[in-house]
């Protein structure tokens, strides 16, 4: 019996360095994500010039998108092979082919070098990324659900979030650093491709903490894993719960992607601030997501995953226009910080309670691949294109405030299907088993 607590602490360090290894890839897919939506004015001069402005960064929105259609595909294959093979050679998979659509974005020539070939290799590129983080999402949050401690799933998996806030966080103190020490001129011939470069130099760090990654205790006691073929037939047979579950996520990846990905941009071509001004408000945006999402999954799991993601869900629903008007009647970097942190609590909250759920609302053997594609769905329907349809709906509107619209919408689709996979449930919590029971 004494010694039981000594076990106890000797297991935490490995604990944490799991978290650390199998998020190392999250930090690396959204750190590269969010320089490319920062950098949309840049890569589109370079890439994609035209006589239009609007239309070089519609078509470098576009490609950005292009990259969350590929998303459907990389969670059924990727996320059938994870559930086939294990979580550890699955992830370490993901991770070689998010590498390499990394490395082509940060070296292929401008359109002016080499002509329609450089456009062709950047979407080459995005599409070797989206196929990739279909699955990695799925399988890093299935990892950390899997090794997670009785009645702490949500404070583990809230970890899979927050390692992408500190992309964010490093993504742009590295795009303030260099809107400090180099020209505007000199950033949009050059500068913009030194954080892809980062990004390409700790690739082989990544790699390292991931190979030695172990496989979760969960999925090595099953006494079977399913075929690729099983796991297609059981998606199948579950759809609506992964149509469900897609929905909930909407909210999610159309937050995200408004405040972090989005937001640099709005600031300075919508709101016309300064570049450091919105890297500065989007890096506290990082900060205050990384610090929100564990509260939201410590909370979800004392009081439930429905109660929390209702609140705020709803509270979205009738606050992001509003919050979105008050930034726009009056333009300024104090004003951008407010409403930007109002959103992010909204989300950190809300996803921090979201992830678990969706993990516990699929069925454990097809675990990844059900995650995975209800995810992906939701980020190529919702997130990915939440850039360009921003930048689409202040356009034909004149009304700056527009986004906001579609992010109430999103929050609307996260109720609705938040009230239907949690039908007849009071505590919101629990395996598809006990929801399927109620």
């Amino acid at each position: 019996m004494s010694q039981r607590p000594n076990d106890a602490v000797s297991r935490r360090p490995s604990k944490a360095g799991a978290v650390l290894r199998v998020t190392a890839g999250n930090f690396l897919e959204q750190f590269d994500f969010f320089l490319f939506g920062f950098y949309a004015t840049q890569i589109s001069r370079v890439f994609f010039p035209t006589d239009s402005e609007f239309a070089s960064l519609m078509l470098t929105f576009a490609v950005f998108g292009a990259g969350f259609l590929m998303r459907p595909l990389g969670a059924i294959v990727l996320g059938a092979y994870i559930d086939n093979v294990g979580r550890r050679k699955g992830l370490v998979t993901t991770l070689a082919i998010m590498a390499s659509g990394t490395i082509l974005i940060a070296f292929v020539p401008g359109y002016e070098t080499i002509g329609l070939a450089a456009p062709a290799l950047v979407l080459i590129g995005r599409l070797l990324q989206g196929f990739s983080a279909g699955a990695e999402l799925g399988g890093v949050s299935v990892y950390l659900a899997e090794i997670a401690t009785p009645g702490r799933k949500g404070f583990y998996t809230s970890w899979q979030s927050a390692s992408q806030q500190v992309a964010i966080v490093v993504s742009a103190a590295l795009g303030f650093t260099l809107s400090l020490t180099l020209t505007a001129q000199q950033i949009a011939s050059w500068g913009w491709r030194l954080p892809f470069l980062v990004g390409c130099l700790i690739v082989p760090v990544i790699f390292v903490l991931r190979r030695s990654l172990q496989e979760s205790d969960e999925f090595k006691q099953r006494k079977r894993h399913p075929s690729v073929k099983e796991v297609f037939r059981s998606m199948a047979s579950n759809l609506g719960v992964v149509i469900g579950g897609t929905m909930l996520v909407a909210l999610t990846t159309t937050a995200f992607y408004l405040i972090t990905v989005y937001a640099p941009t709005f600031g300075k071509s919508v709101l016309h601030l300064s570049s450091a001004d919105a890297l500065l408000v989007t890096l506290c945006v990082g900060v205050s997501n990384f610090i929100w999402l564990p509260v939201g999954g410590t909370l979800s799991d004392r009081i439930g995953r429905r109660p929390v993601l209702l609140l705020f869900a709803g509270l979205t629903l009738v606050s992001a226009y509003p919050v979105l008007s008050f930034l726009v009647q009056a333009p300024s970097f104090t004003r951008m910080l407010v409403a930007l942190l109002w959103l992010s609590f909204l989300y950190g909250m809300y996803n921090g309670a979201m992830i678990p759920a969706l993990t516990e609302v699929m069925p454990p053997d097809v675990r990844v691949a059900g995650f995975s594609l209800a995810y992906s769905l939701a980020t190529a329907l919702f997130g990915g294109f939440t850039p360009a349809l921003s930048t689409y709906l202040i356009h034909a509107t004149g009304d700056k405030a527009a986004p906001g619209y579609w992010m109430s919408f999103a929050a609307l689709c996260a109720i609705c299907a938040t009230l239907a996979l949690y039908r007849g449930r009071r505590g919101g919590q629990g395996s598809r088993a006990e929801l399927a029971a109620g």
